[in-house]
This record gives structure tokens, sequence and C-alpha cells, in this order.
């Protein structure tokens, strides 16, 4: 009987320290299980600590305009500036503005598609400015191809 005894609590022990185990596994799996969903571990992180804006630079003014660029946004100053900053940038980028060159029908279409998918609200008196604006500095390119070379001396292949 008393080897009986001895044997359940040996059992009970290697019981106790298997559960324990396992306990750990699952605890390191969730650990691994929450990293794959957020791998910044913003838990730890005081996410206000890293983010740094623009206005923190010292001397930065938002409205500064250098060289006929308005700073903050990368625009062309120019008549119309401020209708596009307040219309354009509540949504997306200016760059999303100054990598594309649209003639007027092109600017005013692509109005009338953000309006109709993407909720644009409507620009009323605006939209005339914007799209001047837009057709004045954000226009196509008319350079085609490169002028012919000139000037050169060419010499004959001979067989």
């Amino acid at each position: 009987m008393a080897s009986q005894n001895e044997f359940r609590k040996q059992v009970k022990v290697i019981y106790r320290y298997l559960v324990l185990t396992i306990c750990g596994i699952l605890l390191i799996g969730l650990g691994f299980v929450y990293l794959m969903i957020d791998p910044s571990l913003s838990i730890l992180d005081d996410p206000e600590e890293d983010l740094i804006t623009v206005t923190d630079v010292p001397d930065f003014k938002e409205d500064e305009i250098v060289d006929g660029v308005h700073l903050s946004t990368g625009f062309t100053d120019g008549e119309g500036l401020v209708q596009v900053i307040q219309n354009c940038t509540n949504c997306h980028s200016a760059a999303l503005v100054t990598q594309n060159r649209m003639t007027r029908e092109g600017w005013t279409a692509t109005i009338r598609w953000m309006q109709e998918t993407q909720n644009l609200w409507d620009l009323g008196e605006s939209e005339e400015i914007i799209v001047n604006y837009l057709t004045t500095y954000y226009a196509p390119d008319e350079k085609g191809r490169r002028e012919n070379l000139v000037d050169i001396e060419w010499y004959e292949l001979k067989d």
C-alpha cells in the first residue's frame, strides 16, 4: 500500500509539471500570435513618443512659399492655391495631384469621377478656380520628341 501512495504522489508531481509546461507553451504561443497581429508590440510602446510632425521642426511655417513652391504641399504658388489645398488635400496627398498632368477636360472629368465614386462634395464656385489652377500649373507637357541633332559630322559605314 505504501508503494501505491508513493507512486500516486509521484504521478501528481509529474502531472503538475506537465500542466505547468503546457500552460507555459500556451502563453508563449499566445505571445507569438500577438506578435504576428501587432509586430510593433504597441502594448509596450508609447505611440505619441515616436511621432514627429512637420510642425515640430523649428522655424517651420505651414503656409510658407519658397521659390514659388508651397513648402508643406509641394504645390506651385498661384491663384487658386488655397482652394486646391482646402479641397484636394482633405482626402489625398498633394503628391497625387502634382504627379498628374491633364487638360481642362481631364481635370473636370477627374473631379466628376471623384464626386460620383469617392464622395467628393459639390465644389460650387470653387470648381472653376480649382480647374483653372490645375490646368495652369499641372497641364500636359508639350515636349514631344527631342529636337533633331544638328552640326554633327556623320560618317559612312563601309562594307
